[in-house]
């Protein structure tokens, strides 16, 4: 209506429209005029569309058979089509599933009106190629000496897990086979009854207009880049997260148990799922029961350690409780006397000296004598 507008030439010219839009699973049809969209599904063709003409009307309220329409001299008058002179068009709007298997056909009045149903029907049906088949329902229209433009589209609903699954899957581009004018701007005969009206009430050009300027714009594409190098950033980051994590774990030390000796581990000492997130690097010679009862849980339960230094020193005061740990040795009256006789002496207050330096108990939280093991420093 625009172009009608700013083109004189133009004004007073219509068009009729069959259209599908694919829309997840389902087809939108819309329609206007007497081209014409057919389904062929289950073995039978069927006209989905209805013309919006003269003659069809007349069929309608009953006022003419079948044979009577195919010979009527005004079958090609058009009731409806999308054009300048109605300001708001009434399409036939519907919305219908898409079944696996179905195949579909949209053609003007220059094929409809030459090639039969029967005819139709028997070529969707041999034809497999939705574009052969759509040149041979072209040449048939050819053949029957087509006054008007042909125009056919033939197009199969495929199921995708069928399709992925085919050794030599068809091509994804639409088969869309069609013929036109090789200048869109060559004048053509008015053939129909609409065509002659529609001449009537058109402006001729003082001078032939020329429309070198005008061309279809195609809407800009997305680049698919900024996606793609989002992505990759975003794996980056996660990545270099991954690893600082890795490496931050790899600095941290714990003393545990492997359930008879006392472990150094390197690592953290919670798990993550089946992964386990430290190993042992070294195993002592103290044996966990051989420490008291509340140092025991300490190591079961895992001490952590800030550094490598700290840790050995947790172990260095597991094995002194271990040793403080151990029942005193029995000694026989013999052997008491001649430690004597050996030159022992006695303190201040009677206690005998043995000759040995005397260990200082390590300081506890309790107070109960137990070495705390994770006391940095004696005090």
């Amino acid at each position: 209506r625009r172009r009608a507008r700013d083109e004189p030439q133009l004004r007073g010219l219509g068009t009729t429209i069959t259209a599908l839009l694919r829309a997840e699973g389902k087809f939108a049809l819309a329609h206007i005029g007497d081209s014409r969209a057919y389904l062929l599904r289950a073995e039978e063709t069927t006209q989905i569309t209805k013309d919006h003409t003269f003659v069809q009307r007349l069929l309608d309220e009953g006022r003419l058979t079948e044979d009577e329409a195919e010979r009527h001299p005004q079958r090609s008058v058009l009731m409806r089509v999308l054009g300048d002179v109605d300001a708001d068009p009434e399409l036939d709007l519907s919305l219908r599933p898409a079944h696996a298997g179905d195949r579909w056909m949209l053609c003007s009045d220059g094929l409809s009106g030459l090639v039969s149903l029967d005819t139709i029907d028997a070529t969707l049906k041999e034809i497999d190629d939705p574009g052969e088949c759509a040149e041979a329902l072209i040449q048939l229209a050819l053949k029957g000496g087509g006054p008007d433009n042909i125009t056919c589209i033939v197009a199969d609903v495929v199921d995708l897990d069928t399709l992925a699954r085919s050794e030599e899957a068809p091509s994804s581009t639409p088969q869309i086979v069609g013929s036109a004018a090789r200048n869109r701007h060559a004048p053509t005969a008015a053939s129909g009854p609409a065509a002659k009206a529609a001449a009537l009430t058109r402006e001729e050009p003082e001078a032939p207009y020329e429309d070198d300027d005008f061309s279809a714009e195609e809407p800009p594409r997305r680049s698919p880049w900024p996606a793609m190098v989002a992505l990759m950033l975003l794996i980056a980051l996660l990545g270099g997260l991954l690893w600082a994590g890795y490496a931050w774990s790899q600095r941290q030390y714990y003393v545990g148990s492997d359930g008879t000796h006392v472990v150094l581990y390197q690592g953290l000492s919670q798990d993550l799922g089946p992964i386990s997130m430290s190993e042992p690097i070294e195993v002592t010679d103290i044996e966990v029961e051989d420490l008291p009862e509340v140092t025991r849980q300490q190591v079961e339960r895992s001490i952590t350690a800030s550094d490598r230094d700290s840790a050995q020193q947790i172990i260095d005061r597991l094995e002194q409780a271990a040793s403080a740990n151990q029942p005193p040795a029995t000694v026989s009256p013999s052997d008491a006397g001649g430690a004597s006789d050996a030159g022992g002496a006695s303190d201040a207050g009677g206690r005998e000296q043995d000759g040995a330096e005397e260990i200082e108990p390590l300081p506890t939280r309790t107070g109960s004598g137990v070495p705390y093991p994770g006391q940095g420093e004696e005090t």
